[in-house]
């Protein structure tokens, strides 16, 4: 068994420029903690594996295709492959997700230190 405490990885700064931690690093699953401050953006964009959000923390909107919903804690959103999708923090508060690749595409979003 391998415990992950979340709360004590590191940051790091993500492609898009918002706060991440990596939390899992498997070949068949990779998971992303992404923590946008109020406002923040992670852009409209595609992946070529099937992601699975989880909000942690706060509220904002899933953007999935055509299709937008606002999120708050608990909630899961299912995004197919190949389907662009986005997150947008709500201007009042901070947006914790989960960022769930299945199976890892072993290309991490988040940049190492001496990236």
């Amino acid at each position: 068994m391998k415990i992950i405490k979340v709360d004590a990885l590191p940051f790091l700064q993500t492609a898009w420029g918002v706060q991440g931690k990596l939390i899992i690093d498997l070949p068949d699953i990779g998971i992303i903690n992404l923590v946008l401050k109020p406002g923040e953006v992670v852009p409209s964009h595609k992946t070529p594996v099937d992601v699975l959000f989880q909000v942690i923390e706060g509220e904002g909107t899933v953007t999935v295709g055509e299709e937008s919903a606002v999120v708050t804690a608990g909630d899961i959103v299912y995004s197919p492959a190949n389907i662009p999708h986005a997150l947008e923090a709500s201007e009042e508060t901070e947006f914790s997700v989960y960022v769930m690749k299945v199976p890892n595409m072993k290309k991490s979003a988040l940049k190492k230190p001496n990236d």
